[in-house]
């Protein structure tokens, strides 16, 4: 297993990681697939904007971890909130401890000051994994988000660095 900064050909391979999640879950409360252009050009924007985006790669992609500015506006430059995806076959292998090791040591470097996870309720295994990774529960913003017809509760979890 190989963890790498991704490139643009690894877009097909996330999106076969993330369309299945936005698809088929609420675990995300976003409802429009990416397509293989639409990730690519986040690649390319998190490589110009000196900011990671990381996968594990297996002879295919394996998962993938990036963050983005928590919020707009330059008083949150150093908080960002963090995406990681596994695909089925690679959980439970502590591939998403790796890839978020390598993800907050990249912050670190960068300046970051704080990841935060926004995790739907619904999630119990990433509230779980998050809080693992050392990450504390911090709040939780009741009917935040709608998807399906259900509302859905997020929950936000931090990690000062």
């Amino acid at each position: 297993m190989l963890l790498r900064p991704a490139k643009a050909t690894d877009a097909a391979g996330i999106c076969a990681i993330w369309n299945p999640i936005i698809r088929d879950t609420d675990v995300t409360f976003t409802t429009a697939q990416k397509t293989d252009a639409q990730v690519a050009d986040m690649i390319t924007l998190c490589t110009a904007q000196n900011r990671p985006f990381l996968v594990l790669d297996d002879n295919g992609i394996a998962g993938f971890a990036t963050y983005a500015q928590f919020r707009p506006g330059p008083g949150y430059t150093a908080t960002m909130e963090q995406t990681i995806y596994l695909a089925p076959a690679a959980q439970g292998r502590g591939l998403g401890r790796q890839l978020a090791a390598a993800l907050e040591d990249a912050a670190r470097r960068a300046g970051i000051r704080s990841l935060i996870a926004g995790i739907s309720a619904t999630n119990p295994g990433a509230i779980a994994f998050h809080t693992a990774c050392g990450f504390t529960q911090v709040g939780r913003i009741p009917q935040a988000g709608e998807k399906g017809g259900a509302v859905l509760d997020l929950v936000l979890l931090h990690k000062l660095l």
